[in-house]
């Protein structure tokens, strides 16, 4: 089974819904999939959360969302919303999230 990790760094919200959409596309075709909000991304939680975003909520429902950079969230001042999409918080990289344990279990990773 072929495994891709979706890697998102960009923040704008048209990028990062691209992201979501071939994550969604992907999991279909029966590949897995994970998705990794980082950077400027990790502002855009509350954006999808609050507008009850269909892409994002599917994806969300499916599992695919491995969480959201701890570092980044308190750097950018959105911690305590992150913290309400019951989303986890991934800090195994000098308190971001890493990649590392995704290379070694055989994920692509793609980083937008």
């Amino acid at each position: 089974m072929n495994k891709v990790l979706l890697y998102g760094i960009n923040g704008e919200k048209s990028c990062f819904l691209h992201v979501l959409l071939n994550a969604a596309q992907l999991h279909e075709a029966g590949l897995e999939v994970k998705v990794i909000f980082e950077g400027a991304s990790v502002r855009l939680v509350k954006v999808f959360e609050e507008e009850n975003n269909p892409v994002y909520r599917a994806v969300k429902d499916a599992g695919l969302i491995a969480g959201i950079c701890l570092a980044c969230a308190k750097t950018l001042g959105v911690y305590e919303d992150a913290a309400k999409s019951g989303l986890p918080f991934l800090s195994d990289m000098n308190g971001h999230a890493g990649m590392k344990q995704y290379v070694l279990y055989g994920y692509q990773v793609v980083s937008i």
